[in-house]
């Protein structure tokens, strides 16, 4: 059984006065001489979505998007029973799996390597545990904490084309610190496929195809434990992903955040409010951010030595 769903915080926010009042399923932003921008707001792996741009036919480029959503869900989603994703931590093992989760796995890995093992969803045992605890009232005993740090190890995952296994009882991946931007990823090829442009699509972490309809970048301003930051973030044909160690928390107090240090079984115990990554990908742009939380300054930039057109946004 999958863990309790947790509400995530939202980080990233597109400047009003870009859009202008956002209305869902509406013709936003109009300006003088301006084209204008259309706006859908949805849901996508359980946080808010969003896709904007100024075309003719948007609500038939929007109903494509959110067809391809929905199908990534099937892969992805822990909280839907009939999701690839689901299937495997159920029964240990996924014959002939979809080759997006392989693709995504396949960055896993990546980003496991690069960040010293800190990247790593395999942690889902421990989730499952810090959430289903605190839902009941207390922390977990520390030895069932041991019992599910056992469980854990990007090691004991195999994959090929045409099979992924656990290689011990109990293991569970999660993929909530990257699946999101891995969809907006997709969606964005989906639409650059049918040679669209100056699309911002937003499944939680946010994918530019090209800039704002009406010139220039699209704005996006951070928000820092409720604060926006005065200078928005200019971003233009690029990704852009933002995690906080206690954006989400387990518990009443907000002290126990929700990112996992896979080494000790713990939450983050560093005192970032934000970290923000940009690159060309969202899903690489969302496992760095989700990694980099659990990470000192000088770690961080060891670590973006291998994804050389990956960037540092924000850490504070």
């Amino acid at each position: 059984m999958p863990a309790k769903r947790l509400n995530r915080r939202r980080f990233l926010t597109i400047s009003a006065a870009a859009i202008g009042a956002v209305g869902a399923g509406a013709a936003i932003g109009r300006r003088a001489q301006a084209r204008p921008v259309y706006r859908w707001d949805g849901v996508a792996m359980g946080t808010a979505a969003s896709i904007t741009l100024a075309h003719p036919e948007a609500e038939r480029i929007v109903a494509r998007a959110r067809a391809e959503i929905a199908r990534l869900e099937g892969v992805f989603s822990l909280y839907r029973t009939d999701s690839a994703l689901t299937r495997l931590n159920a029964e240990g093992s996924l014959a002939q799996p979809p080759f997006e989760l392989l693709e995504c796995l396949g960055l896993c890995g990546a980003v496991h390597a690069a960040t010293g093992g800190l990247f790593d969803p395999t942690v889902q045992p421990l989730w499952r545990l810090y959430a289903d605890s605190f839902a009941a009232g207390a922390a977990p005993a520390p030895a069932a904490v041991a019992e599910a740090h056992a469980r854990i190890g990007w090691g004991a995952v195999r994959l090929d084309a045409g099979r992924i296994a656990f290689a011990r009882p109990g293991m569970a991946l999660t993929l909530n610190g990257v699946a999101q931007g891995f969809i907006a990823d997709r969606v964005a090829a989906l639409l650059a496929a049918e040679g669209l442009t100056d699309i911002l699509v937003d499944t939680g972490e946010m994918r530019a195809l090209g800039g704002h309809p009406n010139g220039g970048a699209w704005p996006v301003s951070l928000d820092v434990a409720g604060r926006i930051l005065p200078e928005a973030l200019a971003l233009r044909d690029m990704a852009l992903a933002s995690s906080a160690p206690r954006g989400t928390t387990f518990d009443a107090a907000a002290t126990m955040g929700h990112i996992l240090n896979p080494a000790t079984g713990a939450p983050s115990d560093l005192p970032w409010q934000l970290v923000s990554v940009t690159a060309p990908s969202a899903a690489l742009a969302d496992a760095l951010s989700s990694a980099f939380c659990l990470m000192q300054r000088h770690d961080i930039a060891a670590a973006l030595t291998a994804f050389p057109t990956a960037r540092l946004a924000y850490l504070g």
